[in-house]
C-alpha cells in the first residue's frame, strides 16, 4: 500500500471508505442530505444504454482513484465553490463526498439544522486551513464516517493503514461551472462552463471532467488505471 504523500502519519486517520453507493448514500443521509438524493453506480461513461440507467440530473460525480496551483485562500458567501483541504489520513472518500454535497443544487436540499448543514454554515466563513481544522475536530463527522465505513462489500482496511486509493469529485456549481475538487491539491479547479440542461454526466461534462482526468492519468504513465464511479442524483421509489 502506498504512503499518503500529503497527510503526515502523525495526523488522525479514518477507516477508508469504499466507493459504494450504499456507503456514500448512508453517510450523507446520516449527516443531513434527504433520502430524495443519493449515489448510483455509473458503469460506463461511453455507452448510452448503460448511462440511461443513471438517475438524472446528475449533480456530481465521485471518482475513486496535475497541474500546480497557487495556494487557495477562498472563503465566505461569495466563494464560487466550497473546497476542503484533506488533513485526515485515508479520508479522501469523505472529502470527495463533502465536495459533492456542499456545492451546487444538493446543498439546497440539506435538512436545516442537520450535522452537515451546521458544519457547512460554520465552514463557509473559514479559510482552507481553519476549515480543514473544523473537519478534523468534528465528532459528528467522525461518528457518521465510522458508521458508514462498516457497510462496504469488502473488508475495510484498518484506519492506520496507508491505502493506495483516492477520490476526486466533479461537481456542477449553481453558476454552471464544472469543478474538479480534490482535497490533496492546493485548491479547486474550474474545468469549464456547462449549459443549463447539461448535468455532471452530460457529454460536455464528461469531456471536461472524467474523460479528461483519465486521459491525463494515462499520459502521465498510468494507462491501466482502474476506477469506480458513482453519481449523486435523485432517488426514485
Amino acid at each position: 500500500m502506498a504512503a499518503n504523500p500529503d497527510v503526515p502519519n502523525t495526523q488522525k486517520a479514518f477507516v477508508p471508505l469504499e466507493n459504494n453507493p450504499e456507503v456514500m448514500s448512508h453517510l450523507v443521509h446520516q449527516l443531513g442530505l434527504p433520502p430524495t438524493l443519493g449515489f448510483t453506480d455509473v458503469y460506463s461513461i461511453d455507452e448510452p444504454d448503460l448511462l440511461a440507467f443513471v438517475p438524472r440530473p446528475s449533480h456530481a460525480l465521485l471518482l475513486q482513484k496535475t497541474p500546480p496551483l497557487p495556494e487557495y485562500t477562498g472563503s465566505g458567501p461569495t466563494e464560487p465553490v466550497m473546497w476542503f483541504k484533506q488533513t485526515i489520513r485515508n479520508a479522501c472518500g469523505l472529502i470527495g463526498l463533502l465536495h459533492a454535497v456542499s456545492n451546487g443544487e444538493p446543498r439546497q436540499h440539506l435538512t436545516p439544522g442537520s450535522d452537515l448543514d451546521n458544519l457547512l454554515r460554520e465552514a463557509e466563513g473559514l479559510e482552507p486551513v481553519a476549515r480543514a481544522d473544523l473537519l478534523y475536530e468534528s465528532k459528528a463527522l467522525e461518528s457518521a464516517h465510522a458508521d458508514a465505513a462498516k457497510l462496504g462489500d469488502t473488508t475495510a482496511p484498518e484506519a492506520e493503514d496507508n491505502v493506495d486509493l483516492h477520490f476526486v469529485a466533479f461537481v456542477k456549481g449553481l453558476d454552471g461551472t464544472l469543478w474538479e475538487l480534490d482535497g490533496r491539491r492546493r485548491g479547486p479547479l474550474a474545468r469549464g462552463k456547462l449549459g443549463a440542461n447539461e448535468d455532471a454526466l452530460s457529454e460536455a461534462a464528461l469531456a471536461l471532467g472524467v474523460r479528461r482526468f483519465l486521459k491525463m492519468e494515462a499520459q502521465g504513465g498510468n494507462p491501466d488505471l482502474r476506477f469506480s464511479l458513482v453519481s449523486l442524483g435523485p432517488v426514485f421509489d
